[in-house]
This record gives C-alpha cells, sequence and structure tokens, in this order.
C-alpha cells in the first residue's frame, strides 16, 4: 500500500507539473532521434570476457538495468533502490565468453527521477539506466549495500575512465538508456567543455517521453528509439587480459617486465630492484629462445618469482614441470623433520621400515647436519617446489620438507641424537621411494576434495567452524555461513572457533562480508591502490574506501569468538583473519603467522601454456600502513612448537589438535574473566503474576529469588525490554544452571513458559542482557497467565476431513487454516513434530476465542480426538511450535474420529 502511494503522488506530480516543463524548456532544441520506432522495449546484447577470474562466482552473476541517480549526484555509496532494479535473462552460457543476455524494459520503470538541465529550476527530470553485470550473494533476490562480485561494475554498457585521478569513474562512452515520464525533459546531448556529463556546461536537447538509448560514443550523442536494439557490455580496461603468448620469450620477458615495473604493488616495500632482475634473467630467457628450450625457459620463469618472492606473483610452471618434481621428491629417507620454538629441528614423523627407522633413528631424534651442513644453512640452501613465500617462516617450513628429499638411490649423510642419547651420530642413509613422510609434512594434509566451503560441529559445546575457501560459490559459501550462525543461537554454545589453517582464499569482499557478522557498527577497513599511468604510481581514492558493511541485526553473533591460523592461511584468508583482530574481536590462535599476502591480483599470459599472476593491489589498513603483505596477521595466543603439540608425549589435546585445545582454553578463560569481572546484583524477591521494572547496566546480572509452588498452576518467566536480554535460571544458592534462554518466540527477548512442578522449589532468576553488552530498562514477568509475546500468524488457508497438510514453522511463526464441520461430526486432528519440533495445537470459533488446545498429545507431537462442534460451522486451526520458540517441519492430519 505504501508503495502505491507513492506511485500516485509521482503520478500527481507529473500531471501537474509537466505544463510547467513544457514552458521552461521551449529553447532546448529537440533531440535527433535516429530509427523513431517509439522507444526501446527489448535489448539483447553479449558479454565478452577475458579475465580468468570471471567464472568463479558466475553463478551467483546477473545482468540488470542499473539506476544511475548515485553516478548523477557523485555518491559512490548509493544504494540502488529494489524498485529500481529489472532483471535480465541470460539466454546462453555464462560460463562460454562470450555469452547472451535479454531484457524486457518495463512500461514504467521506477528509478529516482533526475534532473539534469542544470537551469537551477525544478522540473521533473528523466530515469537513467546503464545495464550491467552484477553479482548476488547476501539477503533476498534484490542487490544491496554488501551486494557485488569481483567483477561487479566491470562489465557494463558504459565505458568509464580510469585517468586522470580525478576522472576515475567518469563516463566516456558507451549506452545509456533513458526513460522520460512526460514530455519536455532535458537531457545532455554531450559532454562539455569539462568533459563530464551532467555538470553545467552540457549542451543540451529535449527528449521523447518513454524510453531512448543515448549513445556516448560520438561529440553529439546520439539518441536511438528502436523498438529493439542490441547492446553488447564492455570488459573494463581493469579487468582485461593481457596476452604476450604469441611473443618470443625474450619479447614476453620485456612485456612482463615493463608490466611488473609499473604495476607491481609492493615494488618499494620489499626492496625490488628491478634493474638488476633484468640484468639476471633476460640473459636466460634470450638463451632458451636461442635453444628453443622450453624446460630452461620454464625454470627461468620459476626463479624469476622465487626472485620476487611474494606468493601473488607465481605461475603454473610447477605443473609443467611435474616430471621433474616426481623426480626430486620422489625419495626419502622415511622422516618428516620439524623446528621447535627453541631452536632445535627434530623427527616429528617416522615411518617404519625405512631408512631412518632401520638405522635406529627414533622418533624426537635431534637432526644437526645433512651431508655435512648445519641443519638449518641446507634448509635455506634447499629450494622448495612449493615457492615463491612472502614470509621466512613459511619459507622455512616448506623448505624442512623438502631438505630430506631427493631422487630415488641418493646417499644422504645425515647426523643426529636420539631423545634419551648424549653423543651424535653419523650415518649415511640411501634415500627410497616413500611418500609417507612427505605427505605427512604436507600443509594440506587431512584435506579433501569434497570439502564444503563452510562446515562446522559442535566440539566442548564450541562452535566449531572451518572454512575452507573464499573461492568456492560465494552464493553457497553465505548461506552455508548464515545456517551455522543459526545453529550457534539454537545450541546457545559458549563461542565460536573458526579454522582458518587450510583455506587459500578467493574472494576479498566474500571475506570481509563474512567477518561483518560478528561486529556491532560499520567502519572501514582500509583502501587499495593499483597503478594509475597519468600519476605514473599508485592512486587511493578515499571515494571507494573498503567499508565492513553490516548484515541484519538478527543474523549478527556477538559471543566470544576464536580464529585459527597458520602457515597456509593466505590472501582473502590473512584479511578476513586480520579484520577479526580489530577491536580485538577475536583470539588470533596459531603457531605461526599466516603466509603475507596482501594485494589483490591480475593474471596475464605468456608463451608455451604459461599462466602468469602478479601482485596489483596496494592493499592498506585503516591507518594507511601495509598490514598484511611480507608480514601476515600474527597469533594473538602463540601455541609453542614443541615435543607436546607435536604428538611426541603422552600430552592429549581435544580431537589430537593443541591449536583447538589452545583456542578452547582461551574462550574459557575469557568466559570465566568475564564473569569474575560481572556485576552481580540482588534484585530481592518476586511472587506470582508480579512484575518488576528496573534498568541494567553493561556487564550487569540482577537476581531475583522465586518459589515454585508445589501443585500450583504453570508459571511462565520472562524479560521484556528494547534490549536483547537473557535469561537464566539457578538454583537456590546461584551455583547450579538449570535452564537459560535468549531469544524466544522469535523475539530479542526471553523467557520460560509452563514451569510446573509436584513439589516445591526455590530457583534464582537471573536477568542479564545477551553478552552482557547492553544497558536500559527491562520488564522481567513471572504470570501464570498468557504469554507477554505476539507470534505472527500466517494464514494456511482451507483444510478439510481426509485431509493431511505438511510445512514449516519458524521461530515466532503460526499458521492458521480454515476447517468446514457439521454439526456433532467428531474429528481427530494431529499436529506431528518432524525431528523432534515440540508442537502445539489451538482451536479457535469464528470470533476468534480459543476453545479446545493441546500440547503433548503424544510425547512432543499434539492432537485432540472426538472433536466436534455442536452446530454447522467453521474453526480456525492453528498450528504453532511450544512457546512459538522452534523451527522446523511439520505434519498436520485432520481425520474422520469413525476411521
Amino acid at each position: 500500500m505504501l508503495r502505491l502511494s507513492r506511485l500516485l503522488l509521482a503520478s500527481l506530480t507529473i500531471a501537474l507539473l509537466s505544463f510547467v516543463v513544457n514552458a521552461l524548456d521551449e529553447d532546448i532544441p529537440p533531440a535527433p532521434i535516429i530509427n523513431d520506432e517509439g522507444g526501446p522495449v527489448l535489448i539483447t546484447g553479449e558479454v565478452t570476457y577475458t579475465n580468468a577470474f570471471f567464472t568463479a562466482d558466475a553463478e551467483d552473476g546477473f545482468i540488470i538495468l542499473e539506476d544511475q541517480t548515485g553516478f548523477v549526484d557523485r555518491n559512490f555509496d548509493y544504494v540502488f533502490p529494489p524498485e529500481s532494479q529489472v532483471f535480465a535473462q541470460i539466454t546462453s552460457d555464462v560460463y562460454q565468453s562470450p555469452f547472451s543476455y535479454i531484457i524486457q524494459l518495463p512500461a514504467e520503470p521506477q528509478a529516482p527521477l533526475n534532473d539534469v538541465d542544470n537551469d537551477d529550476e525544478e522540473d521533473i527530470g528523466v530515469q537513467i539506466f546503464q545495464i550491467a553485470y552484477w553479482s548476488n550473494t547476501y539477503g533476498d533476490i534484490y542487490l544491496e549495500e554488501r551486494d557485488g562480485g569481483a567483477w561487479s561494475g566491470n562489465y557494463s554498457s558504459v565505458i568509464t575512465d580510469s585517468e586522470p585521478p580525478e576522472r576515475i569513474a567518469e563516463y566516456v562512452g558507451g549506452n545509456l538508456l533513458i526513460y522520460a515520464p512526460v514530455e519536455g525533459q532535458a537531457f545532455p546531448s554531450g559532454f562539455g567543455e569539462d568533459e563530464a556529463l551532467f555538470t553545467e556546461d552540457d549542451p543540451l536537447v529535449i527528449v521523447p517521453q518513454g524510453w531512448t538509448i543515448v549513445n556516448m560514443d560520438d561529440e553529439v550523442f546520439t539518441f536511438d528509439r528502436s523498438r529493439e536494439a542490441e547492446i553488447d557490455l564492455i570488459e573494463a580496461e581493469g579487468a582485461e587480459l593481457d596476452d604476450f603468448s604469441a611473443m618470443s620469450y625474450t619479447e614476453a620477458f620485456d612485456a612482463m617486465m615493463e608490466k611488473m615495473r609499473n604495476e607491481y604493488s609492493f615494488t618499494e616495500y620489499a626492496g625490488i630492484d628491478w634493474d638488476q632482475i633484468e640484468e639476471d634473467y633476460r640473459p636466460r630467457f634470450e638463451e632458451a629462445e636461442e635453444n628453443g628450450d622450453v624446460e630452461a625457459y620454464y625454470y627461468a620463469i620459476f626463479d624469476f618469482t622465487i626472485e620476487i618472492g611474494d606468493r601473488h606473483t607465481n605461475s603454473n610452471v610447477n605443473n609443467l614441470l611435474v616430471n621433474d618434481f616426481v623426480e626430486e621428491t620422489s625419495g626419502g629417507l622415511g622422516i618428516a623433520i620439524r623446528e621447535l620454538s627453541d631452536g632445535r629441528v627434530i623427527v616429528n614423523f617416522l615411518a617404519e621400515d625405512t631408512p631412518a627407522d632401520d638405522a635406529g633413528i627414533e622418533l624426537g631424534a635431534e637432526i644437526i647436519e645433512i651431508d655435512g651442513v648445519p641443519i638449518m644453512e641446507a634448509v635455506s640452501n634447499t629450494r622448495a617446489w612449493s615457492e615463491p613465500f612472502n614470509t621466512e617462516h613459511v619459507r622455512t617450513l616448506q623448505r624442512l620438507r623438502y631438505v630430506t628429499r631427493s631422487p630415488i638411490g641418493t646417499e644422504v649423510e645425515l647426523t643426529y641424537i636420539n631423545p634419551d642419547d648424549d653423543e651424535e651420530e653419523t650415518i649415511t642413509l640411501t634415500s627410497v621411494e616413500e611418500p609417507a613422510s612427505f605427505s605427512y609434512s604436507s600443509f594440506n594434509r587431512g584435506r579433501s576434495a569434497t570439502e564444503l566451503p563452510v562446515e562446522w560441529e559442535i566440539i566442548e559445546n564450541m562452535m566449531y567452524v572451518n572454512i575452507s575457501s573464499f573461492l568456492d560459490s560465494p552464493l553457497l559459501t553465505i548461506r552455508l555461513w548464515e545456517r551455522m550462525l543459526d545453529d550457534v543461537r539454537n545450541n546457545q554454545v559458549d563461542g565460536v572457533i573458526i579454522d582458518m589453517r587450510n583455506n587459500s582464499g578467493g574472494f576479498g569482499g566474500l571475506a570481509d562480508n563474512m567477518a561483518s557478522y560478528f561486529f556491532d557498527e560499520e567502519f572501514v577497513l582500509g583502501n587499495s591502490a593499483v597503478y594509475n599511468e597519468n600519476i605514473d604510481g599508485f592512486l587511493f581514492d578515499d571515494r571507494f574506501e573498503e567499508t565492513l558493511h553490516l548484515p541484519d541485526e538478527a543474523l549478527r553473533y556477538y559471543g566470544s569468538v576464536a580464529v585459527l591460523i597458520g602457515p597456509n592461511c593466505f590472501s582473502a584468508c590473512e584479511f578476513f583473519s586480520y579484520n577479526m583482530t580489530i577491536d580485538d574481536r577475536a583470539a588470533i590462535v596459531g603457531q605461526y603467522p599466516t603466509i603475507g599476502g596482501g594485494g589483490g591480483t591480475e593474471v596475464f599470459l605468456m608463451p608455451d601454456g604459461v599462466s602468469m599472476q602478479m601482485t596489483i593491489g596496494r592493499s592498506i589498513g585503516a591507518d594507511g600502513e601495509i598490514h598484511i603483505q611480507n608480514q601476515g596477521v600474527a597469533p594473538t595466543v602463540v601455541v609453542p612448537v614443541d615435543e607436546d603439540t607435536l604428538g611426541l608425549t603422552d600430552v592429549t589435546y581435544v580431537n589430537d589438535d593443541p591449536v583447538l585445545q589452545y583456542a578452547i582454553d582461551a574462550l574459557n578463560n575469557q568466559a570465566e574473566e568475564a564473569l569474575a569481572n560481572l556485576d552481580i546484583v540482588d534484585g530481592g524477591e518476586i511472587g506470582y503474576d508480579e512484575e518488576i521494572t528496573g534498568d541494567i547496566e553493561v556487564g550487569q546480572r540482577i537476581r531475583y529469588d522465586f518459589t515454585i509452588e508445589a501443585g500450583a498452576d504453570p508459571v511462565g518467566v520472562f524479560i521484556l525490554g528494547d534490549l536483547d536480554t537473557y535469561l537464566r535460571i539457578y538454583d537456590a544458592d546461584g551455583a547450579e544452571l538449570l535452564v537459560e534462554n535468549d531469544d524466544y518466540a522469535g523475539t530479542t527477548n526471553s523467557g520460560f513458559p509452563g514451569i510446573a512442578l509436584d513439589q516445591e522449589l526455590v530457583i534464582v532468576i537471573e536477568v542479564a542482557t545477551f553478552d552482557d553488552a547492553e544497558a536500559g530498562e527491562y520488564t522481567l514477568v513471572v504470570t501464570t497467565g498468557e504469554e507477554p509475546f505476539t507470534a505472527s500468524v500466517e494464514d494456511g488457508g482451507e483444510i478439510a476431513v481426509g485431509d493431511t497438510i505438511e510445512g514449516e514453522l519458524s521461530s515466532g511463526l503460526r499458521i492458521a487454516y480454515t476447517l468446514e464441520l457439521e454439526a456433532d461430526e467428531e474429528i481427530n486432528i494431529y499436529l506431528n513434530g518432524i525431528d523432534g519440533v515440540d508442537t502445539y495445537l489451538r482451536i479457535y470459533d469464528e470470533d476468534g476465542e480459543l476453545i479446545e488446545e493441546n500440547d503433548d498429545f503424544e510425547e512432543l507431537n499434539s492432537g485432540l480426538e472426538g472433536f466436534s462442534l455442536d452446530e454447522d460451522g467453521t474453526v480456525t486451526v492453528e498450528v504453532a511450535s511450544f512457546g512459538d520458540s522452534e523451527d522446523g517441519e511439520f505434519e498436520l492430519i485432520v481425520e474422520s474420529a469413525d476411521e
């Protein structure tokens, strides 16, 4: 009704003002129209993409008419109104470039009107659109503030400028669609002297009523009124793939060097000397070209990326050199080794019946030398096939894996000390084919190819959540994420532990948005700069700061959080982890910092099947400092690397996982400290059918004594207020927690209904807020009457005798069905919950008066047998859950009592 009122008001305004507009714009010439067929009704087109990452979130992608009011106002935080969003149909496979689309233009679009003639007079104006590709991951079917995948805005019907800096995002060409609701509205016919649209120097024309396509490619715009038109979406300059694959090795190297000199985002920060790199590596490319040696070319690229030392700046040559990898690493001695926190290097894995085992090396033995070289020197001299890396701790961990690998049959001299010995021993071993020790030391040990992006389980009353990737389907990922948080609330866990130790990154925007579910206010996360040719440097634009946007209040979680990190947490994983350090939101738990890959990337192609990736985005935190690159996110709770945590002693941990154990302990310690610091107030006594209103402060809980009388009517206890309340009930001493409730009946208030006992019991009722984080007025209600909550009732339609209906309930929802009965017709009504849903059945007469109700007819299910009316009539059968507090499926059966 509200939307209809706005439309009526808009129509009335148009009718009243149209004659004024026509009079004001008499001196403006009419737009020169081509193909005057009354205006477009149907647009078709294609989207051609070259970017290698485009399809990663394509399943969430769609094409819309994008309201340009934000551009007119130069408001880059503009959120498209839902009513303005008109969706296209994608008509071919989006995973094959180009793909096609079709969009039916609405007869009367509902975007805001823009008066763009800049004459200081109030005109009706026009609606302005571009056609654009977006991703919709969050909320409902419409775009919201959080939406937009990696390529949103990079594929549209409009061409935008990228330089000079002040002109970033300004139109320079392409097609707009405009809709004029009435005749006589003005629109620019060119960019004017300032080469910017919707400014005071724009030349103007009067456009026809209805839809018009505005082509901005020529100095004087073209106004097209074709009934059907083709508009292809344009891949933005920053999204296009650079392709050097047709060049010679040397030409491609030169092109790569020019690109990296300009666009690599951390040259000064990392101290990279491009002149020296070019001097060292160009001869290798020249020699490979002269000799036609593709393998030498691959190794030149491999070593080139190791020289730069950035995990984001790498290539696929490891895959192209897989035979060499297998040859060099297939031989082992039967041991895996780790460096301890105290600097020793020990054997943390020993395979049976291998050279090391047969020679008497024991688990926990300290390795002193390999081939006469001190162990850590030998490690630093080793190349890992998994390089490059940003940080020394990751480089060392990986090289520790490779220092014990060699071609099968290689003789290796090993100096070691067994755990209970004092003397060093030196032996010569011959490597054999044994993959076990190499697999054991893998960062990805335990992972599978079938993991969902978000998986969870309850461990020690903590919600343990594993996020394996931010590159899987964003839509699936966020649905799983929100479902997990529902389980967090429903199970009233003591905290959330998020395992990021094996997360290889993905979409940074998805990572940021997933972190937002743990905060209560928006804030700037930081910014990112890319190379700008006009300034010959990296440009930070405050208009495009990265902001943490919040989901709906009901989706957020404010309890205790721990994040598990490690050296296999990379890129978007690190941004998520960093976000959780803000305001000390989470305990960051781990043995090592993350990898340290802190920038956006771009892929380009080189000859002979080589795909290169490089870092082009210079990411900074809110303080303007580089915050992740080459440093990573460090743990705030450091787990030592020693014989205990490596599993070499009898010390045990939850799930044999010391990092998880430290996280559980950290959250339990936080809870104990918080509880010790709470202000527990004695509120006195409360009696049956009594209400007490009071004020509660942050960090405060208020306790009331209440005596449940034996055999008395069932009593309900509820806390009301404009707060997220939390109710706990303890024994008489206030020591043992009996029950607790957070969100009752779909509200943020709390309660327990229907408490009845056969013997007298004194309890302590505790009034609190969720996470003890709010202050304000509350009302404590102890009542034998109606609950002080109102559930919403949904019309389920009609039901007849003999029908069975299946449906779904949610917290705070009831479903009402109308049932016609003849006089004295006896029926049975059964309401069964699926998977343990505790149902509640109510029957109302035609006046809405409750005439029958049942809670537990058979266990948790409800029912009435032999129900009838004295005369013909209609009743309402209301389906609910006990206390209106559960989610789940139900089955409603209405049958004749004679069956």
